[in-house]
C-alpha cells in the first residue's frame, strides 16, 4: 500500500488537477490551500447559474454540506460531474443535526455517484443509520471508533460501501477506509486536529485532489489523504511544542508539511493495516 500511496502523491504533482470545491464559508481558504499543497488548483464556484461550466473544466468535485444555501448548486454541479465521470467527494458535515442536512446528503446520494462519502463517526452513523447522535459539527463520543468496537466499525463502513458504491472514510482518532472488499485501518494523528476549525474539511478537499489526479482510484486516493494528513498532523505537533507554539501555528505548519511531505516522511510514520471482507 505504501508503493501505491507513493504514486498516488507523484501522479497528483505531475497532474496538478483543477478541483471544483462547494465548501463553507469558515473553511474555504484553509481548503483551497490544502489543495494548492497538494499541487492541486482550487475553484470554489457555488453560483448555481455557472456551477456546472465550472465543473466541466475540473477534475474532480467536493461537496461540502456546510455550504447548505448553496444545496442547488451542489445538486447542479454533481449531476454534472456524475455525467462526465468525475470523482465526487461528500462531506456530509452534521449529518443528523437537522432533517435539512440529512436530506440533503440523502438527496445529493440518490441523484449523483459519489466517489467517496468522507465524515466522522456521527455523520457516516447518521447517512448509513439515520442516527441523531450527532453533535455539531464533531463526533459524539458514543460514536468514536475504539479499539474496543474497531471490528464492528469495520463491518459498518464496509457494508455502507457496498451499499452506496462509494468508498467511505469515517475519520477520527482511528481512521477506516473502506471500498466494501477491504478497509484500512489509520492510527496517528494529532489530538490538535481537533482543536483547529477545518481539519476535516481541509482531508475531505485534499482527498478531491489526489482523487482528481487518480480518478481510477479512488480507495487508494482516499487512503493517501487520510494517511497524508495523520503524518502531516504528527510532524506538525512536534514542530510547535518544539517552538512552544499554539493551535494557529500548528494549523499552518500541518498545511506546510502537506507541501513537503515526502514518501520517507510516510512511510517511517504511517501506521496502517488492512482487514479483507
Amino acid at each position: 500500500m505504501i508503493k501505491e500511496i507513493i504514486k498516488i502523491l507523484e501522479n497528483t504533482k505531475l497532474k496538478r488537477p483543477l478541483v471544483h470545491a462547494i465548501t463553507n464559508n469558515i473553511t474555504v481558504n484553509d481548503c483551497a490551500n490544502i489543495i494548492h499543497a497538494a499541487y492541486g488548483a482550487p475553484t470554489m464556484a457555488q453560483d448555481e447559474r455557472e456551477v456546472e461550466e465550472i465543473t466541466s473544466l475540473c477534475s474532480s468535485l467536493v461537496l461540502n454540506l456546510g455550504a447548505l444555501k448553496a444545496q442547488e448548486a451542489m445538486l447542479k454541479a454533481a449531476i454534472k460531474a456524475s455525467e462526465l465521470k468525475h470523482p465526487i467527494v461528500l462531506d456530509p458535515v452534521a449529518a443528523g443535526a437537522s432533517k435539512l442536512r440529512s436530506e440533503t446528503g440523502k438527496t445529493l446520494l440518490e441523484n449523483a455517484k459519489i466517489s467517496v462519502i468522507r465524515g466522522n463517526a456521527s455523520e457516516i452513523r447518521a447517512l448509513a443509520k439515520g442516527s441523531t447522535t450527532t453533535k455539531g459539527v464533531e463526533a459524539n463520543q458514543i460514536d468514536s471508533t475504539t479499539e474496543k468496537n474497531l471490528i464492528k466499525a469495520v463491518d459498518m463502513v464496509c457494508d455502507y460501501s457496498l451499499q452506496t458504491g462509494s468508498v467511505i472514510m469515517m475519520t477520527g482518532a482511528i481512521d477506516l477506509i473502506s471500498n466494501g472488499e477491504q478497509t484500512v485501518v489509520l492510527r496517528g494523528g494529532s489530538e490538535m486536529m481537533s482543536r483547529i476549525t477545518g481539519a476535516g474539511c481541509m482531508l475531505t478537499a485534499l482527498t478531491g485532489a489526489y482523487c482528481g489526479a487518480n480518478p481510477d482510484k479512488c480507495f487508494e486516493s482516499a487512503v493517501t489523504a487520510a494517511a497524508v494528513m495523520n503524518v502531516s498532523a504528527e510532524l506538525a505537533e512536534k514542530r510547535v511544542r518544539e517552538l512552544t507554539e499554539g493551535t494557529a501555528s500548528f494549523r499552518t505548519r500541518l498545511i506546510d508539511f502537506v507541501s513537503m511531505i515526502s514518501s520517507e516522511d510516510l512511510t517511517k510514520n504511517i501506521k496502517l493495516e488492512i482487514i479483507k471482507k
